[in-house]
């Protein structure tokens, strides 16, 4: 693990010195294009996702109609372009682009300029220079982080107290690649110009107009996404990390479902509520994630990421029953039949030796809006959640780990049969980190319905109250390391200030029944 890290000839300095001296040279370079307000603005950061070994999404938004330029290197000095692509920016994305770069070579570190073509003019905007780094072809170290819950509850952009300082932290830790698990905007929730503090100090936010109100247009929809781009460290992390992205609740409002969320605007011809469908659209518009061809706007995906692991990124927002876990007929549904079947036939498909499944709400904690109802043996949504853990089972899947942020406090949970009410599965660890920048919460109550076991966990106390403000320092991401050699995954469960709160080694389990994979096809 030392000597990949090690084997990155530049340092987050080392970038961002450079990106910036990017942007003199290329003045210098086109006098005759130095007239800043003739030439096409790169509007916010810039974005890479859902990387593999030999592809991945570039992002950015440009300040009026361009056409978006990608050039790609193995050399920070761009002498050698293995790659480019183009595509435009127009007024109906709100000026984004997002292109799929291909044919990329394998676990490799790859440098990536952005600039903008004027559509009327074209004349170019300065560059903008971002990395990231494929998937490895062969059995090499990986390391990534995880977390979700980003502005919420109020707390936004405090310049005075670092802005979004976990993202600072997050590069700092150099990782491969970043899974949000959801939450990148709360687009239920204003941020106002102040909010008092339990200490008696003010926290002072950034505020845009975008932000004063609760979303409901498509503009205020993606003006929450632009309002993340405001800050430093956020648009710095981006531009160096890779994000494999999925959504939650508060990117459409709270506690939200596809058939009890709606406002006064009504229903799409299809049934989707338009606020639904306003909230996706701008959440596609906004992350490097890649469409899904069979399925315009599907969010549940998986990401091969060389032979070590297969990431399945999940969505359990968008098939769900109703808002609330509960009803009288015992039934219950948080995937939906069409995604089980999909996640049944992939993880039975993977040859890596990891498979990490990334979710959007944890299974065993009690909360109407996720799984867990309460001790006792499988109700309503549960028993999705035991089908699929038993076919795991028939199949001899193993190494399977759950990841999660959503609950706004950091927790190791390990699933033990021996000590549930359903037992027709094997042992696994779930893990939950968050939030990033958002109120902070205090431990909530797991059931025994899959018998988890709280590890280690760690939120608000009951004297600090729940919704405590992130510049208390209850902000929380995890860390994965994969070994190359032996396989080993290290969980580390860490917060703002880069502490190591906790950390636990996984040694990975030989598959019991390969041949089983024709079974699920």
């Amino acid at each position: 693990m030392a000597t990949l890290r090690a084997s990155r000839a530049w340092t987050r300095r080392q970038f961002l010195v450079r990106s910036a001296s990017s942007l003199a040279i290329a003045s210098l370079a086109t006098p005759h294009l130095s007239r800043a307000a003739d030439r096409p603005q790169i509007a916010a950061g810039i974005q890479s996702g859902d990387v593999s070994g030999g592809s991945a999404v570039i992002w950015a938004r440009a300040d009026r109609p361009a056409r978006m330029q990608v050039e790609c290197s193995a050399v920070e000095s761009f002498k050698t372009i293995i790659a480019s692509a183009s595509g435009d920016a127009l007024p109906d994305a709100d000026l984004t682009s997002k292109l799929l770069l291909a044919d990329l070579p394998p676990g490799q570190d790859i440098f990536y300029r952005v600039r903008f073509a004027d559509i009327a003019s074209g004349l170019l905007s300065e560059g903008r220079i971002g990395h990231f780094r494929t998937a490895p072809a062969v059995r090499q170290s990986i390391s990534f982080l995880w977390s979700g819950d980003t502005a919420g509850q109020g707390w936004g952009i405090d310049v005075s107290r670092g802005g979004y300082r976990s993202y600072r932290t997050m590069l700092d830790n150099n990782p491969d690649f970043f899974i949000h698990c959801g939450d990148h905007i709360y687009a239920d929730c204003t941020i106002p110009s102040e909010q008092k503090l339990p200490n008696g100090e003010t926290w002072r936010n950034l505020v845009t107009e975008e932000k004063s109100e609760v979303a409901h247009t498509l503009a205020q929809f993606r003006g929450n996404y632009k309002y993340n781009h405001l800050d430093e460290h956020f648009r710095a992390f981006h531009a160096e990390v890779p994000m494999f992205a999925q959504w939650d609740d508060h990117e459409v409002t709270n506690d939200w479902s596809p058939i009890g969320t709606h406002d006064e605007t009504g229903y799409e011809d299809d049934g989707t509520p338009r606020l639904v469908a306003r909230a996706r659209r701008a959440f596609f518009d906004f992350m490097p994630i890649r469409n899904i061809s069979a399925q315009h706007g599907r969010v549940y995906r998986k990401i091969a990421y060389g032979p070590l692991l297969d990431v399945f990124m999940i969505d359990m927002r968008s098939y769900r029953d109703e808002s609330w876990n509960k009803g009288d007929d015992r039934r219950g549904w948080i995937l939906g039949a069409e995604q089980l079947a999909w996640l049944k036939r992939e993880l039975a498909a993977s040859r890596a030796t990891w498979k990490v499944i990334a979710a959007d709400l944890p299974i065993g904690l009690i909360s109407l809006d996720a799984v867990a109802l309460g001790d006792g043996p499988p109700d309503r949504r549960e028993h999705e959640i035991a089908d699929l853990l038993a076919s795991i089972k028939r199949a001899g899947i193993r190494n399977i780990v759950w990841l999660t942020a959503d609950m706004h406090y950091t927790a190791a949970h390990y699933y033990d049969p021996n000590k549930a009410q359903f037992q027709d599965f094997e042992p696994f660890w779930e893990f939950v980190s968050g939030p990033l920048h958002a109120g902070s919460w205090s431990p909530g109550e797991l059931d025994d319905t899959f018998g988890p076991v709280a590890m280690y966990q760690h939120g608000c106390s009951a004297a600090q109250g729940d919704n405590l403000a992130p510049c208390f320092g209850l902000q929380f991401f995890g860390k994965v390391d994969i070994d190359g050699p032996t396989g080993v995954m290290t969980v580390t469960l860490k917060d703002v200030d880069d502490r190591d709160l906790w950390s636990v080694d996984i040694v990975p389990q030989p598959q019991v029944h390969p041949s089983l994979v024709a079974q699920h096809s």
